[in-house]
């Protein structure tokens, strides 16, 4: 029995889930074969309630918590839909603009992210800078009241239908200090690249963004001026605890119906759970699984009560991902011939979840980050 969920927590995953079921699942395969989530989607999203949970009822949002966002981010893991940018959208960049945002920046952009009208992205990533923060090279320079943005990001989440931009750049390229400004995707000398082919997340439409001398006001910088890597850093745990919760949804998901496959497939007369090392198998997955999802609730009960730390968020994160990505294996292996047919959500979560172990900080970077705290 799960204690970390409230009533009202259930009955948000009620409302997403029969949307979900409705509006997403059916849709899938056509938007892995597009590159790109329909706009309408968003919309639609918007319109039940589904978006930026967290945000303040004031800016149009629902007032909710962690444990409104964490129930979006298993129901959407449950049917592995990752091509649905939601959770960069509702989690990450609204999330800055709700800490960081002045009040003029919130009344702008926050009720357009909650309708759906307004789709966000967080711009850090570059073509020589991933987990190495500190490497970037885009600039921003001041000319009287503007920052004249200088620069190019990749791997951007959402980057195909992105509407607003919160942008790392450097005041000064010699330092390793960062700041965060808004760009909004209209302004000259902005432009999207190509959507970005990959080996999984084939409906998300990752993008390459450039900027060529972007003008934008000031007042679209993100609190303070060089104060950007302590922002991306107090908000790098609850990311990182997005992506264990998502694993750990997977895996539970993935394993109840690896279990119904094998107790009905036949091979040599019986079915394939009959078999001791089927089911050796599916019980180690599931002892795994069930520590892990024990982990994971208590991260996310710290993180409701705004103590999770970064080296415990790490830990998550990479027990999370690393078992995500070995145990679905195990899954697809028990799966046979089946288990390599798009059509199996196995095969597709199987590509899917490598990517865990890269985004949101290598799992190189989360051992560093645990190794500091010893």
């Amino acid at each position: 029995m799960r204690t970390v969920f409230r009533e009202d927590h259930e009955m948000f995953r009620d409302m997403a889930r029969r949307f979900i079921d409705r509006e997403i699942v059916p849709h899938l395969h056509d938007w892995e074969k597009a590159g790109i989530v329909p706009r309408d989607v968003w919309l639609k999203a918007g319109a039940a309630g589904l978006l930026c949970s967290c945000v303040p009822e004031e800016y149009g949002g629902a007032g909710g918590d962690y444990g409104h966002s964490a129930v979006m981010i298993e129901e959407l893991a449950r049917v592995n839909g990752t091509a649905v940018g939601f959770t960069t959208h509702s989690e990450i960049v609204a999330n800055y603009l709700v800490a960081y945002g002045s009040e003029e920046q919130k009344q702008k952009w926050l009720p357009g992210m909650v309708s759906g009208e307004t789709i966000g992205v967080i711009a850090m990533s570059e073509p020589g800078a991933g987990s190495d923060l500190r490497s970037m090279r885009t600039t921003a320079r001041r000319e009287g009241d503007e920052y004249v943005i200088n620069g190019q990001k990749t791997f951007i989440t959402n980057g195909g239908n992105a509407d607003l931009v919160v942008a790392a750049v450097k005041l000064d390229p010699a330092s390793k200090n960062l700041t965060l400004i808004c760009v909004e995707v209209d302004r000259p000398g902005f432009s999207k690249g190509r959507l970005l082919e990959k080996v999984g997340l084939k409906g998300q439409d990752t993008a390459e963004l450039f900027f060529d001398e972007v003008r934008v006001p000031v007042s679209n910088r993100l609190a303070e001026e060089n104060e950007g890597f302590n922002y991306l850093f107090h908000q790098l745990a609850w990311e990182r605890l997005i992506i264990a919760i998502r694993s750990a949804q997977s895996i539970d998901t993935l394993l109840e119906e690896t279990i119904a496959y094998t107790r009905e497939r036949k091979a040599f007369g019986k079915a394939i759970l009959d078999y001791q090392n089927t089911r050796f198998k599916l019980a180690d997955a599931k002892a795994q699984a069930t520590m892990l999802r024990v982990f994971v609730d208590h991260c996310l009960a710290q993180a409701l009560a705004g103590e999770l730390s970064a080296d415990v968020a790490a830990m998550a994160k990479l027990v999370g991902s690393e078992m995500q990505g070995k145990l679905l294996d195990e899954f697809l292996q028990l799966h046979g011939g089946y288990g390599f047919m798009s059509e199996y959500k196995i095969s597709r979560a199987w590509v899917d979840a490598r990517v865990a172990r890269i985004y949101g900080g290598t799992s190189e970077i989360m051992k560093e980050i645990i190794g500091r705290s010893l």
